[in-house]
């Protein structure tokens, strides 16, 4: 079973961080989904030490979520032990991970994120540095390399565990590749035979079979599930269920797709505002609708809501019509 420091996780499926995705109402529904660790989305280390409202709004946790990971990146060592420590000792997070996979440009320019790939000396170096500093296990989320010419997987690897890192889990592309292409399990495999710390397996794992099956080819601890879990939490209890049990729990219903959705939109409302939910759940309401009869219709009349009430009519009407359309005729 996997284990990260002191902390025994129930199963082998964590919830990716994914930036502006893994909020607190996010995670609270991939908890209700069976996910046994759940990362919150990677929050700078600046906007922590300069006590920005917006940054040290996203490390509230609620105790439902626990065992939670909360993410931060940063490019300089001082900054990041600093920011580091107040999560140390001012969030009730259970893991503090460092973000050296990031591959956009606006954290890569600040030497953040996957940067870091490329010096294997300054992983050292920063990881050690913050497990010095804290009390909570550290572990570090990082990609195969930079681009083709550069892939220190397991260098990287073996440097955090040489830091005192507690485990780390790896995306198999290249921070060229972004997320296109196909992710690289054979480096995966690789990194976990080189380090004795628990590695978890990211990338590419869109079914429970796909999950069982880099469990399988690579030997990691677990698996890290992300777009797949985007308006399909039951990604994360089928693969539970599977992994448990060999069986498949069936997919879900249109119904229970709506539910879900309606349920995402008022923690997300609880825990952001009418508004800003509003706005925030028209993404997250297209991914639930992908595929559903009617879905795209819905998601455009979702996009033009102005209120939280006209966007919670629009899921309840869409709901009844499907409810309308499979009642048995009489």
């Amino acid at each position: 079973m996997l284990k990260i420091g002191p902390i025994e996780m129930k199963n082998q499926v964590v919830l990716a961080p994914m930036a502006g995705v893994c909020n607190s109402a996010f995670r609270l529904i991939a908890k209700r989904f069976g996910a046994s660790l759940v990362c919150a989305e990677m929050v700078s280390d600046r906007g922590i030490i300069h006590h920005n409202q917006r940054t040290l709004d996203m490390l509230s946790i609620d105790d439902r979520e626990k065992p939670l990971s909360l993410q931060i990146f940063g490019g300089s060592r001082e900054t990041l032990v600093q920011a580091a420590k107040y999560v140390d000792k001012n969030t009730n997070a259970d893991i503090i991970d460092i973000n050296m996979g990031c591959p956009v440009p606006k954290v890569t320019k600040c030497d953040a994120g996957s940067r870091w790939l490329l010096d294997p000396d300054k992983i050292y170096e920063m990881v050690s540095s913050v497990v010095d500093a804290v009390d909570k296990p550290v572990t570090v989320k990082m990609r195969k390399g930079w681009d083709d010419d550069h892939i220190y997987a397991v260098r990287n690897a073996q440097a955090v565990e040489h830091a005192g890192g507690s485990a780390v889990a790896v995306h198999g592309r290249t921070r060229v590749q972004m997320y296109e292409g196909n992710a690289d399990w054979d480096i995966i495999r690789q990194v976990k035979e080189s380090v004795g710390i628990p590695v978890i397996g990211n990338g590419d794992v869109r079914t429970p079979v796909d999950a069982k099956r880099m469990l399988e080819e690579t030997g990691v601890d677990g698996v890290m599930i992300g777009r797949a879990a985007l308006g399909n939490p039951w990604m994360l209890y089928r693969t539970v269920n599977y992994l448990d049990s060999g069986t498949l729990p069936p997919e879900p219903t249109a119904k229970e797709k709506v539910d879900v959705c309606l349920i995402h939109f008022d923690q997300l409302v609880k825990l952001k505002g009418e508004h800003i939910a509003s706005l925030e759940m028209r993404k997250h309401a297209a991914w639930y609708m992908k595929g559903l009869r009617g879905g795209n219709d819905v998601r455009k009349e979702i996009n033009q809501c102005e209120t939280g009430t006209e966007l919670r009519q629009a899921l309840i009407e869409f709901r009844d019509r499907l409810e309308h359309d499979l009642a048995p005729a009489r």
